[in-house]
């Protein structure tokens, strides 16, 4: 399980408010505002309230978590910040929920009103079901179960996508080559956007002058463009940083393009790579790789367990992946990256990659799983019989009589 006390902001809670937690997120340009949902999906936040990001309707900071009654008792599915900061939220329903800065209309409310406290953003996408949010610095995304891509505020690299560079009040769909595709995932770099389709291309619009959109050039699009490079690839996960990207195959491979000046893309080098290259090549297979729009850190876990880190690490430049004694990304942000904020709406309970051993010891004494039990002082201890099999030296038909 991971330990959200590794974020300073939460080291004051007491154990019994810990334990209620089952998701949580750290943002601001010094971490130093955080959102968490409880087991009853109640919501709460704390911090310093930058540009009212909070939510809370003042602009009062709080060390003590503050209860948000509008957003608790809904189901939330996708939450993104930017560096305003201002937030999205996605709920189970589909609907979509923001607030704070809001200087370039980043809100998708039609104004440049600051948020105080969260407001449904309806404008082009009443009858849409919003499944995940994704923030830039000043712009905001919003991917639908449909798989249709809306974005909208500022718009000065034609991070929005809508064929100019005139910021965006609204919600806007972004088409273009993007039209009749179904996209399945969203990422901001601070002023690009990346997409993923469901054969596994990728798209990227925005600002390109370090290469970030992976096009082997470092000029601006207005409009979503293919990544020619990763032509018969077919990628499951993106994450992109300040100004790079990565991105994992369903083959377990990595790839990173952009801005390497701390070494972020892991190459052994900072210079910067306008195409994606391949990294971590002599390491078994990658399951997960992490980024965020606010950091130059990078990591990777893989099928075994192993946590990688590189790029801008507490003021440090590791320009090849390091391995560290982590057991999961989340870790290296809380404790190298500047600032420590979290590169995804954490789970308490992420159990998307534990190793076997991981997995195993999680389900040791459980009766729903266990298919035998052992009677010990009067107390039962459920186990499996292929793990005793596999571990005992004695024949287990003699011992166990399996």
């Amino acid at each position: 399980m991971v330990d959200v006390t590794k974020w300073p902001l939460f080291s004051l809670m007491e154990p019994q408010e810990l334990s209620t937690i089952r998701r949580a997120c750290v943002f601001g340009t010094s971490a130093n505002e955080a959102i968490y949902i409880t087991s009853d999906d109640e919501v709460y936040v704390f911090g310093l309230n930058c540009s009212n990001c909070l939510g809370t309707g003042d602009s009062q900071s709080t060390i003590v978590p503050k209860k948000l009654d509008f957003l608790s008792g809904r189901k939330v599915v996708s939450l993104s910040y930017g560096s305003g900061p201002h937030i999205l939220l996605a709920t189970e329903d589909g609907e979509l929920f923001a607030w704070g800065h809001n200087g370039y209309s980043q809100l998708g409310n039609g104004t440049t009103n600051q948020g105080v406290a969260p407001v449904l953003v309806s404008a082009n996408l009443l009858n849409k079901k919003v499944t995940e949010v994704a923030c830039g610095s000043h712009h905001s995304i919003a991917l639908t179960d449909t798989g249709e891509v809306y974005a909208w505020g500022y718009n000065n690299c034609g991070q929005v996508g809508s064929g100019s560079t005139a910021n965006q009040p609204t919600p806007r769909r972004v088409s273009s080559c993007l039209q009749n595709k179904v996209a399945v995932s969203i990422v901001c770099g601070q002023t690009s956007s990346l997409a993923v389709v469901d054969n596994g291309e990728v798209y990227g619009w925005g600002y390109n002058g370090n290469g970030q959109l992976g096009l082997g050039n470092n000029g601006n699009q207005l409009t979503p463009c293919r990544l020619v490079a990763l032509q018969g690839l077919c990628v499951q996960q993106i994450v992109s940083g300040y100004a790079h990207a990565l991105a994992l195959t369903d083959e377990g491979l990595l790839y990173a393009w952009g801005a390497n000046t701390y070494g972020q893309l892991g190459t052994g080098t900072k210079s910067n790579q306008l195409s994606p290259v391949q990294i971590m090549t002599e390491k078994e297979r990658i399951v997960e790789i992490a980024a965020c729009h606010s950091t130059h850190t990078s990591a990777a876990k893989t099928q075994s367990g192993q946590v990688y880190m590189w790029g801008q690490c507490r003021g440090q430049s590791i320009v090849l992946p390091h391995l560290t004694h982590f057991t999961c990304t989340d870790d290296v942000f809380a404790c190298f990256a500047t600032p420590s904020v979290m590169w995804r709406l954490l789970s308490m309970d992420h159990d998307d990659f534990l190793t076997v051993a991981q997995s195993l010891k999680k389900e040791f004494d459980n009766p729903e799983t266990a298919d035998l039990k052992f009677c010990v002082d009067g107390k039962y201890i459920y186990v499996h019989k292929a793990v005793l099999k596999i571990r005992s030296v004695v024949s287990s038909q003699q011992q166990f009589n399996l």
